[in-house]
């Protein structure tokens, strides 16, 4: 067996189109990361209110339940003019945030918010197609996995920064911020060298064009497998992320050494960002999956023994089994799908993937006030491995393409 060079990333920015995909990611990501906490500091600076500072979350996720239908807009213009539109779109939104310094202007924030969400599945779904065209199947792999430990990173550095830039300038500081990471993110799209066919007339209604989209990956035989696991995955993922203050409280630590914990899991998933696509060549889609979601349930597991190296180890667990699911099912839309198709496909395949986290994390935080969390955990474990089962078993056709 040969080693495998160069590596993951010196293969992606070798390519001038992926290495830029790769940047506009980081850029926008960054200023994104930084807003999704200032945004609720500063509510609850301006109105002392928990439950209006939540609803800055809620009001940023609540249009990924509409992601099949916003998707079929990313099927019927070309992806590198919208993403240049969707990125000076939310600049100029984030701009008007700038005057807001009293809660009677918060009608405004949650507006941007809500805007900012829906733009942001219209922007995933373009910038997924522009990528299965910009980059080669051979090197998809690489591309998500280093978009996942970009992502991640970015949750580590990020609200760091937000946090000081919020500390120093308040509220608008992070909005100029963020605004100027889209600027800037624009050039980058800006630079890309692609060709792209302008897409045919849309044929039939709305309702039509995004259905499409649905049959598409559910009659698949290797993309429907992967996507229920990667919802499935999770929701029980999103009950586990409600338990974390117990687990502090069973080890003897004040609530911040959940940031702690979070550090650690943020690590792991970089490592594994790293080494996805290696992963995904040698194991293909399913496998890869499957043992990432079967680490994920022992580092769930992990968390019901209350001792700080068991427990920074389960974390650590966790932040490296999760993104196998989420890169095999993303890797393998954009492969298997046309590309017309794909838009509405990225979007439909990311709803029902990150949508039951949200009622996840719902019914963990009224389930762990009900039940002690050491069996909730171990239970989750447990369903875990059952999620991960039927990946192991991986039909030909299912796998078509995987190894590519």
């Amino acid at each position: 067996m040969t080693n495998e060079t160069p590596r993951p990333l010196v293969r992606v920015l070798r390519d001038r189109e992926a290495g830029l995909c790769l940047s506009a990611v980081v850029i926008s990501g960054f200023g994104t990361s930084a807003l999704w906490l200032a945004s609720g500091v500063w509510v609850k600076d301006l109105t002392g209110s928990d439950g209006l500072a939540a609803l800055c979350l809620l009001a940023m996720w609540l249009p990924t339940l509409a992601g099949p239908l916003l998707g079929t807009l990313a099927d019927r213009v070309r992806r590198k003019p919208l993403l240049i539109g969707v990125n000076v779109l939310l600049c100029g939104l984030l701009l008007t945030l700038v005057g807001v310094d009293s809660p009677g202007g918060l009608w405004l924030l949650y507006t941007v918010l809500f805007v900012y969400g829906a733009a942001g599945v219209v922007h995933d779904a373009a910038e997924s197609a522009l990528v299965a065209t910009a980059v080669g199947p051979s090197l998809l792999g690489d591309f998500n996995g280093l978009r996942m430990t970009a992502t991640e990173g970015m949750k580590l550095l990020a609200p760091l920064a937000g946090a000081g830039l919020y500390t120093a300038y308040g509220g608008p500081g992070v909005a100029l911020l963020d605004a100027a990471t889209f600027a800037l993110a624009t050039g980058v799209y800006a630079l890309l060298r692609i060709r792209e066919e302008k897409p045919a007339p849309p044929r039939g209604s709305t309702r039509r064009r995004t259905a499409e989209g649905a049959r598409h990956l559910w009659a698949h035989p290797g993309l429907r497998p992967l996507v229920l696991a990667g919802g499935a995955t999770m929701l029980l993922a999103g009950l586990n992320g409600a338990t974390v203050y117990a687990v502090v409280d069973a080890l003897g630590r004040s609530p911040a050494y959940a940031g702690v914990l979070y550090a650690v899991q943020g690590a792991g998933s970089v490592v594994a960002g790293l080494l996805s696509g290696t992963a995904l060549r040698r194991l293909g889609a399913r496998r890869f999956a499957a043992y990432g979601i079967a680490l994920l349930a022992l580092g769930v597991a992990l968390r019901a023994v209350p001792s700080d190296p068991v427990a920074l180890g389960g974390s650590a667990a966790i932040g490296a089994g999760l993104p196998a699911v989420l890169i095999a099912a993303l890797t393998s839309v954009q492969r298997e799908t046309p590309g017309p198709l794909l838009g509405r496909v990225t979007a439909t395949a990311n709803t029902l993937v990150y949508a039951p986290n949200v009622a996840g994390l719902a019914a963990g935080a009224a389930l762990v006030e009900l039940a002690d969390h050491r069996p909730v955990l171990v239970s989750l474990g447990l369903a875990l491995l059952a999620t991960a089962v039927p990946l192991f078993t991986a039909p030909a056709a299912a796998e078509a393409g995987a190894h590519r």
